[in-house]
């Protein structure tokens, strides 16, 4: 029996995560995309806390999905600048480190964040 797509990266989500425990010093940024949008946001596993956070709704950027998940790491990156956050291990949720996923990572570097 061959996995669905989705159960391959729940499968891959754990183990990621398994590796990736987000604490007040050096937080998890976590990525979610789903067809039209993309989100992310800063957590702290261990106290149960989002940090900061930044989705492709709140902007009123226009361009294609590359260039808007662009956009959303830079807001991410200012967000988390202005709550003192400055490293963070990035986890990418199951999803290939390609495409918007890569983009959003890129412009939260440009933003000044450091993973």
């Amino acid at each position: 029996m061959s996995l669905t797509k989705v159960q391959k990266r729940n499968k891959i989500k754990r183990r990621v995560r398994a590796n990736a425990l987000g604490t007040a010093e050096k937080p998890r940024l976590s990525v979610y995309r789903s067809n039209k949008e993309i989100y992310a946001q800063v957590i702290d596993d261990r106290a149960g806390k989002t940090l900061a956070s930044a989705s492709s709704l709140k902007l009123k950027s226009k361009g294609n999905k590359i260039e808007i998940a662009t956009n959303v790491g830079k807001t991410l990156a200012e967000v988390a600048s202005k709550a003192g956050i400055s490293e963070v291990y990035f986890d990418r949720n199951g999803y290939l480190y390609h495409g918007r996923v890569k983009a959003l990572a890129d412009g939260a570097r440009e933003g000044g964040l450091k993973f």
